[in-house]
């Protein structure tokens, strides 16, 4: 196979203590991350499809060396063994400057810790732009390496999480990652 016709690199599935997860990669780096969907078949089907016109369907491989560090530490992870997971080789390689700078400060946020849509936007220098930090978020293509879910409106409440499972999901990392306000035992 030629390098023009080289696919984009691969994907896996694997098992999670919230269910089967996903993860595509290309020269050692994650280029995608998928939260369980409705069935093992739909994660498959969008991890694995073409990120462009272009390149072909992901081929799935078993990770080895630095994604399969990743893997180990994202189950771990998820099983309550808190990680930054900030050691996680991405790519965001093609992605809007904009977002990459959203990325790179949500990124920054530790397990059980917060920041809001306007706060994100103050750290990129962007002040009144939380609508558009909502909306690169929207677009992640690595969620939970790059933790969008713990990204909250101004009012801490749960708004717009567009993977899999919606808000449910969004509550359910915050119990998992132990952050204050959710899955605390209240007095009533």
């Amino acid at each position: 196979m030629s390098a023009s016709t080289r696919l984009p690199g691969e994907a896996a599935l694997f098992e999670t203590a919230i269910g089967i997860c996903a993860i595509a990669w290309s020269g050692g780096r994650v280029i995608r991350f998928q939260l369980p969907e409705s069935s093992p078949a739909a994660t498959r089907a969008r991890i694995t499809r073409a990120r462009t016109a272009d390149t072909g369907d992901l081929p799935e491989s078993d990770p080895a060396d630095a994604i399969a560090e990743a893997v180990a530490g994202i189950r771990a992870h998820l099983a309550g063994e808190l990680d930054d997971l900030c050691w996680i080789p991405v790519d965001l390689g093609g992605l809007p400057e904009f977002h990459r700078a959203v990325y790179e400060v949500t990124r920054a946020i530790g397990p059980g810790h917060t920041l809001s849509y306007g706060q994100v936007a103050d750290r990129i220098g962007a002040p009144g732009a939380a609508q558009a930090v909502g909306q690169a978020l929207g677009r992640n293509p690595i969620p939970l390496i790059i933790p969008c879910h713990r990204v909250l409106a101004a009012d801490h409440a749960l708004h717009g999480f567009s993977a899999p499972g919606g808000l449910v999901t969004k509550q359910r990392l915050l119990e998992i990652e132990r952050t204050p306000g959710f899955g605390e035992p209240t007095l009533f």
